[in-house]
């Protein structure tokens, strides 16, 4: 079962990082703009239908994170990182570092208070 606040505070998140207000997201996903303002509201639960068209329209959205907490949004969030720290390991890699211990966990913090969380 979905759960709709956590699914409504991911689509807001996914909305603010496109810029987008909630028509004009309803108009890229194609859906009625009503439709977003019941989800949002929490007057209607997503359909499967929406869900999708939300993943395909959007390639950084992961179906995982969307719905069950996995992964990471954007989707090459991990990605970005690695390219900005050439000379550091590749993340959460099997090898172990020089100290003989392996990365579990990445927190990125950002200076509007917020942060995000990369775990193996």
């Amino acid at each position: 079962m979905i759960n709709t606040a956590n699914f409504t505070s991911k689509l807001k998140k996914v909305m603010e990082h496109h810029q987008l207000s909630a028509s004009t997201f309803a108009d890229k996903v194609g859906v009625q703009r009503s439709s977003i303002s019941h989800i949002l509201s929490g007057r209607n639960k997503p359909s499967l239908d929406f869900i999708l068209k939300v993943t395909s329209e959007f390639n950084d959205v992961d179906i995982n994170w969307l719905l069950k907490d996995e992964g990471v949004f954007p989707k090459n969030a991990v990605q970005k990182i690695k390219q900005h720290t050439p000379s550091s390991p590749t993340l959460f890699s099997s090898e172990k570092n020089n100290s003989g211990k392996n990365i579990q966990r990445i927190v990125v913090f950002y200076d509007d208070g917020t942060f995000e969380e990369y775990q193996k």
